[in-house]
Order: C-alpha cells, then sequence, then structure tokens
C-alpha cells in the first residue's frame, strides 16, 4: 500500500471505464486476463460493459484469460462466463494466423491490459508486440491502457538482446530488466521493430496510468496486488524474478512447485557450502538462507532438495540480475561435475538443442563466461537507465 493507505494510481483500465470514448470509435477487443481489473478489484471486461464500451471479444495470453494454466500452456479459445463474448488464444499464436484471427474477430481496435512484471522474458510483453505488429497489417488500432512497472521505473539491468537469439521470451532487443511500463514498451517497439516485421508502425494509442512515478514500486502504488500468473504469486517474488528466472536455464529447481517459487533455488547436489559462500560475495540487498524442500511439480518433483532462500533486506539496493549471476558462477565452482545448463527442450546439454540460458540472457555470453570461470558480473550492466536505452521519446512518466 502506499504510505497514507490509499491508492495513488490511477490505471490506464480504470480511465477508461470512466471514460470509454478514450480507446476511440468502432467495436473494441480486450486483450487481457486476470490481473485485468480496476482498482475495487471488479474485472475489467463486465465493467468496460456497463460503461457503454463496445466490446465484442476477448484476447488471452499465456496461462489463460483466467491465469490457471501453468508456464508453456494457456486455456484454450472459449466463451468467457462472465460477459459471454468469445475468448480468443493468443498463445503460440502469430504471423498469418494471429491477422486472422484478428480480422475474424471483426474488432476495429484491440485494448491491451496485461500486469507486466518488468522483466524481458515475461511473456506478456511479446503478446502485446505480436499483436501490435499483427494490428498493423490488418489496419486495426492499438490502444495501451497502462499500469505501472511494479519494480519502478529508475533501474535498468542487463544487456540488451541479441537479436540472433530472439524467441518469444525476448523478441527485441532491450536489457533483462527494462524499467518501461507496457505502454512506454509499446512506443519503444512502434518505433523501432514493428514496422520491420510489419512493414509499417502500429497505430497506437497509450492511455497514461494517472499518478505513476518512476520512483514507485508496486506497494507504493496502493494498488491491489493479483498475481500475474500462478508462480508470481507477491510483489517480493516480482522483484526477484528478473534474477532468479535464470535458473529455469539449469537444472536446479527455480522454486516452481511450491509456496516460493522464484524466491528459493536447490537441487540434490547442493550441500552446506553454497549458502556461505553466497554470504561471502555480500551481495547488496539480500540475505541467503540455507534450507531443504520437495517440489510437489516440475523439476525434480518428489524429492528432497537442498538450496537457499533470499531474504530481502533493501529493495532498492538489491540487484537481482547481479546477484543471479553471481549465484550461478558459485554454482559451477562448487559443483562443476553436477551443476548443468537445460536445453530448450528441458534436457541436459549435449541434446543438440539451443541453451534455455541463451534465450533468457539474449546471447550466449553469459553461459560461455560462467562454464569458462570468468568474471560474469560486468555482463550485467545496462546499456543504460531506461530513459536512455529506450530514448527519452518514449518516456510517459516523471
Amino acid at each position: 500500500m502506499s504510505t497514507d493507505g490509499r491508492v495513488a494510481v490511477t490505471t490506464g483500465i480504470a480511465r477508461l471505464h470512466a471514460s470509454p470514448g478514450l480507446a476511440g470509435p468502432g467495436r473494441l477487443g480486450l486483450v487481457t486476463n486476470h490481473t485485468g481489473v480496476l482498482p475495487d478489484l471488479r474485472p475489467a471486461a463486465p465493467a468496460l460493459l456497463e460503461a457503454g464500451a463496445r466490446l465484442v471479444a476477448l484476447f488471452g495470453p499465456e496461462h489463460g484469460l483466467h491465469g490457471t494454466a501453468q508456464a508453456g500452456e494457456s486455456e484454450g479459445a472459449q466463451a468467457d462466463p462472465a460477459t459471454g463474448l468469445p475468448v480468443h488464444d493468443t498463445y503460440r499464436c502469430g504471423g498469418e494466423r494471429l491477422d486472422g484471427l484478428l480480422l475474424d474477430s471483426g474488432v476495429d481496435a484491440l485494448v491491451y491490459d496485461l500486469q507486466d512484471i518488468g522483466a524481458r522474458f515475461y511473456t506478456y510483453v511479446w503478446t502485446m508486440f505480436d499483436l501490435m505488429a499483427s494490428a498493423a497489417r490488418t489496419g486495426v488500432r492499438f490502444v495501451v491502457a497502462d499500469r505501472p512497472n511494479p519494480l519502478g521505473g529508475l533501474v535498468s539491468e542487463g544487456p540488451l538482446l541479441d537479436p540472433a537469439w530472439a524467441s518469444f521470451v525476448g523478441r527485441a532487443p532491450m536489457p533483462v530488466r527494462h524499467g518501461l511500463t507496457c505502454g512506454e514498451l509499446a512506443r519503444r517497439l512502434n518505433a523501432s521493430v514493428v514496422p520491420q516485421v510489419a512493414g509499417r508502425k502500429a497505430d497506437l494509442t497509450v492511455i497514461e496510468a494517472v499518478g505513476w512515478r518512476r520512483a514507485m514500486d508496486a506497494e507504493a502504488t496502493g494498488l491491489p496486488w493479483v498475481a500475474p500468473s500462478p508462480n508470481v504469486p507477491t510483489p517480493t517474488t516480482a522483484t526477484v524474478y528478473p534474477g532468479t528466472c535464470l535458473f529455469e536455464g539449469t537444472n536446479l529447481s527455480e522454486g516452481r512447485g511450491t509456496t516460493q517459487p522464484f524466491e528459493i533455488v536447490g537441487a540434490p547436489y547442493i550441500d552446506a557450502r553454497f549458502a556461505p559462500a553466497l554470504a561471502e560475495l555480500a551481495l547488496p540487498g539480500v540475505h541467503f538462507r540455507d534450507l531443504r524442500y520437495v517440489p510437489t511439480f516440475h523439476k525434480h518433483a518428489g524429492r528432497p532438495l537442498r538450496g537457499v532462500q533470499l531474504h530481502l533486506t533493501d529493495r532498492e539496493a538489491f540487484a537481482p540480475v547481479r546477484t543471479a549471476v553471481a549465484m550461478l558462477a558459485t554454482l559451477r565452482r562448487l559443483y562443476p561435475d553436477d551443476f548443468a545448463w537445460r536445453t530448450t527442450d528441458g534436457g541436459a546439454e549435449g541434446t543438440g538443442h539451443r541453451h534455455f540460458i541463451d534465450l533468457l540472457w539474449g546471447s550466449d555470453r553469459l553461459r560461455r563466461a560462467v562454464d569458462a570461470g570468468d568474471d560474469p558480473l560486468p555482463l550485467c550492466d545496462p546499456p543504460a537507465p531506461p530513459g536512455r536505452w529506450a530514448g527519452d521519446d518514449v518516456l510517459l512518466y516523471p
């Protein structure tokens, strides 16, 4: 909550609910899921209909309209029981297929309202990008109902993605922790990458979130926290995620199948050396606690694991990307015969598939540095603060 206990920010979707004309004329499609709520937690879709918006279709991302699907899954096409509107599944849908879906829906404009968490590999932003490119190709207007970046907007971390490693966890150059809102990202992508894939810019409108300042994190906004996906239950999870998500590219559990995903990591081969070795690094804003746990699903399901929990002591000082990279280097040093990278098919190294860590990092430089025993921390330096790497002209908030 904000320091005075009140909501400090009016989201783009709340402004659209108050003034449906902000989306422009014609039939609207809403790109949304369970995070698409007003500040009083009313779902946006039925609220917009009640307010008189010409909403005719819904579009769901990874995890589905209701957020029930795990990573890499969606809920499929269906009818929304709350509104009776058709729901179009956009996950893993692109190119001509996505264009056809958009044209068949009969919408004149798409309104995007999903809660991002500020990391390049969180897929909602790439759903936005794919739909924005499709909107540009099909002549559909694109409207972003903006929301705050829950990590704030003053800091970026990690290198720009190398286009040679583009995938659905990173389609275009931006840092790992990007420091922008979705509206700002849309402006950046529409000025650079959308014309390359669509042949023209999208007809883009951003409905700004009033009252947000770049120094605000999720709790400072006073807005209710709705878990953006099944394994990001709290603002603390979102804070560590830009770093510990990198463990998805390793043979360690990143805590899926527990009540503290991404806040804990572990493996069968971890022993008593790991937590003290991390403590010796004196990384800012975090302490490491030795722990044991048994995941109920995902990697190492049902097996006793040992690892660490990240306890944040200073969120402003904590650097999630640098912290995770230091952890990876420590693992390679302590457990050279056991630590391994996973490939894109979920298997071990040497299977002929690409290393998933390379897609997450945006190049193979991190993996190669860790394997060579080189200091990987310089790789974590961002190209510039958010306003400089993205261009001050795309920024919407002070």
